[in-house]
């Protein structure tokens, strides 16, 4: 057993490490592409990859060479990525408990309204900076492409993704037919035109907050998984320093407690 958490987080950290390589690769060849959606992913994906590197290779190394400064350093950043990762989890929750869809009478899809959301969000995605990239992205990925050729019985019975509902057509309520009659500002910055169509609208945003939404939502779930894992593999990294520490000294199970110097009067009988 004096061996048994070292030999286990030897073998944990060294997965680990073999597993950083591909989401650093990843965030890489993300960085290179700039019409993918996945885009604003690259910079957590290399921060999360380095940072499994450099802790995994601390770790690995303290485990199976007994270097305790190197376990001391991988608990440390082990802590710290618990709590930030704790932190990300709460925050996620908390900024994504509001929002989802409206469902249309008579169709099966469903509308989005900005004003649903969180304030953190709307205010994100009102960046006329990060709007532009998102909008850039939303073109490339030919999404409402899928549409052109429904017809009119087709948006009635089929479903929608949110950024379909959103960008790709004007909101269900606005009557072209009485121009005068008050409108939802979306059907005012609707245009037939395939580059613009409802890039501008609000509900054009508020879809795209609800994929983050949805997205939000699973990576939380992960976040809860890995959360778990990591404190397991703490505790063990905890087990190994302390193994590391006394395989150093002269007394591997402890200090000698000794106190006495001179023997029992009868030690010589």
């Amino acid at each position: 057993m004096y061996r048994f958490s070292n030999t286990v987080i030897g073998f944990l950290n060294l997965f680990t490490l073999l597993a950083s390589i591909p989401i650093i690769g990843a965030g890489l060849w993300m960085a290179r592409s700039s019409t993918t959606c996945e885009s604003f992913l690259q910079t957590p994906l290399l921060v999360i990859g380095f940072v499994v590197l450099i802790i995994s290779l601390a770790g690995f190394i303290g485990a199976c060479f007994n270097v305790a400064w190197a376990l001391w350093v991988y608990l440390v950043v082990m802590l710290f990525l618990i709590a930030t990762l704790m932190a990300l989890t709460i925050f996620g929750f908390v900024v994504t408990s509001r929002g989802g869809g409206v469902q249309v009478p008579g169709r099966v899809y469903k509308e989005y309204h900005l004003q649903d959301y969180s304030p953190w969000l709307r205010n994100r995605v009102k960046d006329p900076n990060y709007w532009s990239t998102i909008r850039s992205c939303l073109l490339g990925s030919k999404t409402c492409a899928k549409l052109a050729l429904w017809t009119p019985l087709d948006y009635l019975e089929r479903d929608m993704t949110p950024i379909q509902s959103g960008c790709c057509k004007p909101p269900t309520s606005c009557n072209y037919n009485m121009p005068t009659m008050a409108q939802d500002p979306d059907c005012y910055r609707w245009n037939n035109a395939p580059t613009l169509l409802c890039y501008e609208c609000d509900s054009c945003k508020a879809g795209v907050l609800e994929d983050v939404r949805r997205d939000w939502h699973k990576l939380s779930v992960l976040n809860i998984v890995m959360l778990v894992v990591l404190i397991g593999i703490y505790s063990i990294g905890c087990c190994a320093f302390q193994n590391t520490r006394r395989a150093q000294t002269d007394y591997p199970y402890g200090e000698n407690q000794m106190t006495k110097v001179r023997p029992r009067w009868d030690y010589y009988w």
